[in-house]
């Protein structure tokens, strides 16, 4: 029997160096996707980790052999290889890339032809099987695939300066954390592009050079101790807006004038009003954790909300469905048809200025009403052993009134002022929970309380 790979997840691959995941590791996923799916042409990349070239070279070694030419657009974060696929033509792309895990972690993300994801659903468990049997005939030299390395930056920053109308923009001062991780290079470019254009943004740089030791900590500003630095510069400066990402940059977090962080689910509200009020009656994309500030928001502007299951894989493959415009989780991934119905951490940003400028408000003016509207409790962690009885003695407790339920993803009951929604993690022993009510911040608390006496 073959050595399982338990590097392999749902959506991606991720595993501990060494263990779980190597140079042979890589070689031969690689070389199963080319294999299993025989692209002709893959792009392939890599984060700031230390062992992200080298995992990345033996990638592309595993591809050569299997036929593949291979296109290396080097240090890059996963939206670039997502651009690449597309803009180049090619068949598929490959990002070595371990987002905000551990440092002793690394991993793939993997794409097809026109960046459509290659998940457990569409391919990755057969690519798994076929790696871990690494049953490979040895290769012809003349069959092996070609290696060349491009850079596909300066068109990939123009790709994203079409999102914004440069005329719009008025003197600004963003704070930038890129958290020693991948995204340093692009806005150096954007600053490039900006001077070039005279457009007024002025940037204040922080963690800035990729540092695969990671000394200001493992780039993933979900986390409260990872947001001082951003929302302390912000105020130092007397900056717009703060904006941190995490390692890959797939993901942007904001932080308001006064150095607040905003949590994900009032921006995903900001940008589908951006988008409906350029482009009524569009189709956009909600989840079901948080929803009922997005909902408000996508109707008062003359668009469909439209619920997909939580995860880029779901989002993604529903945005096609639908033909969305615009898709939002409040884990600050964002999805746009415009970017190959991928997310990008680059792009909301970007958006978010423009907002202030053409609105004349500040950030945290433009969000204030919103969170008074739809207080929410943000996502709590519960580590649990049996998450099947902790959702049996929530949907048998006697509340009072009788709830709408869901079970699109997880639970979901909706009473008159208030709802939650309370699923279980894909990959850790966790549930997460979320709550949110109309106009009522203490019954969030009150709520959130009497929720963790049932799930303890």
């Amino acid at each position: 029997m073959p050595d399982k790979l338990t590097c392999f997840k749902a959506y991606d691959i991720r595993g501990q160096l060494g263990t779980q995941l190597n140079e042979k590791i890589s070689y031969n996923i690689a070389r199963a996707f080319g294999e299993t799916l025989k692209p002709k042409v893959v792009v392939v990349g890599g984060d700031a980790r230390e062992t992200s070239e080298a995992l990345k070279l033996a990638a592309a070694e595993g591809l050569r052999d299997a036929g593949v030419d291979v296109i290396d657009i080097g240090m890059v974060g996963t939206e670039e290889i997502y651009f690449a696929t597309s803009h180049l033509g090619t068949d598929g792309g490959i990002e070595v890339t371990a987002s905000h895990n551990p440092i002793d972690y690394n991993g793939m993300k993997i794409v097809r032809e026109n960046s459509k994801p290659v998940s457990g659903d569409t391919g990755l468990f057969d690519i798994q099987a076929v790696a871990e049997a690494a049953d490979w005939a040895d290769t012809d030299a003349s069959q092996r695939g070609s290696y060349q390395q491009l850079s596909i930056l300066p068109e990939y920053v123009a790709h994203l300066l079409g999102y914004i109308n440069s005329r719009n923009i008025k003197p600004l001062k963003l704070v930038v954390n890129a958290g020693n991780g991948a995204a340093g290079h692009v806005i150096d470019e954007l600053e490039i592009e900006f001077e070039k254009q005279v457009i007024p943004v002025e940037f204040i740089k922080v963690h800035h050079e990729p540092d695969s030791s990671f000394p200001n900590g493992i780039p993933n500003p979900l986390l409260p101790e990872n947001r001082a630095h951003t929302a302390d510069a912000v105020i130092e400066h007397g900056a717009d807006m703060g904006v941190a990402w995490d390692g890959d940059f797939d993901r942007c977090f904001l932080f308001d004038e006064q150095g607040n962080f905003i949590e994900g689910y009032y921006i995903v509200g900001l940008l589908a009003e951006a988008f409906l009020q350029k482009s009524p009656g569009e189709k956009i994309i909600i989840e079901p954790r948080v929803y009922w500030n997005t909902i408000d928001i996508i109707e008062a502007n003359g668009g469909q909300p439209v619920m997909s299951k939580t995860g880029h894989a779901f989002i993604k493959e529903r945005m096609r469905k639908e033909d969305a415009v615009y898709g939002g989780e409040m884990s600050a991934h964002h999805y746009f048809r415009d970017f190959f119905y991928c997310d990008s951490g680059m792009i909301p940003w970007l958006l978010v200025a423009e907002l202030l400028c053409v609105k004349g408000e500040r950030l945290s003016a433009l969000v204030k009403d919103r969170i008074l509207k739809f207080p929410s409790s943000g996502e709590i962690n519960f580590k649990v052993n049996d998450s099947d009885s902790v959702f049996a003695r929530i949907k048998n407790y006697d509340w009072g009134e009788t709830p709408e339920v869901g079970e699109i993803d997880g639970l979901d009951m909706v009473f008159e002022a208030w709802r939650f929604n309370i699923r279980s993690s894909n990959t850790e022993p966790l549930i997460r929970l979320n709550i949110e009510s109309k106009g009522d911040a203490n019954l969030v608390t009150q709520k959130l309380k009497l929720l963790e006496g049932l799930i303890f």
